[in-house]
This record gives C-alpha cells, sequence and structure tokens, in this order.
C-alpha cells in the first residue's frame, strides 16, 4: 500500500491549532453572552451573530481536531508553500480599485465608483474583457444602490447616475 508520507510533529501542530480555533469559539461565546440585552430587539439582538459564530468557530476547531487525531491535515500546505513570485501587478490594480471608490463614491456616486473599482478588481484577477466587466459591474452596482435605496432606505453614496434614477 502507498501511503503519503506522514511528517514528524504534523499533527501535534495540527491538533493545537484545531484547539486554539476552539478557545476562540469558546472566547467569542463568552464575549457574546456578556452583551447586555436590549429592549429594542423584539426577536433578534445583538447576541445572535456573536453566538453564531462562536458555534460555527468551536465546530470547525472540533473537525480540525479530529482531522489532527486522525493523521494531520497540513501536509498538503508544503506544495502549496512553493508559490510563484507576487503579483505586484494585480496587487497594485486591486489597491487602485480601493482608492477609487473611496475617492469618488461623494463625488460620482455609489454605482460609478464601484462599477470603476469592479473592473480594476477583474483586471486585478486576469480578466481581459474590460467591456464585459463595465456591464457587469454596472448591473450588479445599480441594482444594489437600488435594493439599499428603494427597498431598505439606506443612502449608500447618491451621486451623478442615481441623481438620475
Amino acid at each position: 500500500m502507498n501511503q503519503p508520507p506522514i511528517h514528524e510533529g504534523t499533527p501535534r501542530a495540527d491538533l493545537g491549532v484545531g484547539l486554539f480555533v476552539v478557545l476562540l469559539g469558546l472566547a467569542t461565546l463568552y464575549a457574546a453572552w456578556a452583551i447586555p440585552e436590549s429592549p429594542l430587539y423584539a426577536q433578534v439582538g445583538a447576541k445572535a451573530i456573536p453566538y453564531l459564530v462562536g458555534v460555527i468557530l468551536v465546530g470547525l476547531g472540533i473537525g480540525l481536531s479530529v482531522s489532527a487525531a486522525r493523521g494531520g491535515w497540513s501536509h498538503g500546505l508544503e506544495e502549496a508553500m512553493a508559490a510563484p513570485p507576487t503579483n505586484w501587478r494585480a496587487i497594485g490594480l486591486l489597491g487602485a480599485g480601493l482608492i477609487v471608490q473611496l475617492a469618488l463614491i461623494d463625488w460620482l456616486g455609489f454605482v460609478i465608483a464601484a462599477t470603476i473599482q469592479y473592473v480594476l478588481v477583474c483586471a486585478a484577477f486576469g480578466s481581459r474583457r474590460p467591456l464585459r466587466d463595465l456591464f457587469i459591474g454596472i448591473v450588479v452596482t445599480l441594482g444594489a444602490y437600488l435594493a439599499f435605496s428603494r427597498l431598505l432606505g439606506v443612502n449608500i453614496g447618491a451621486g451623478v447616475l442615481e441623481g438620475i434614477i
């Protein structure tokens, strides 16, 4: 039988990570329990999401610990550690997208700023079809804007295009 080589110390380190995630989940549950009750919430209060995150972290930590007890899960990560060199162009495009969003949202509005950001992020991930990305970006951001402004009554950055709508 050909079995993958077991690297010495890996299951112990994996178990440590799993137990740390369990402890992190328990700490989250404790912090959620410490949140004071508010009479302003009818059914779902401020504790719901922290409790959910805590339960998910505990479950994930238990799963990682069980996997570590069965031989570990991180031995396959060694191959992933031999990553290609950093793609500075992609990082620059992602940063430019963030800067564009921050700089233009007040002036041009959410739809235009987020569409430009979407096109830059697509380019960072290797897209070579900017017109398609522009069209998809307009549809998605316009839908998000309409959902927030019309359905929820939340202003997420009215601008030039939003003034026309």
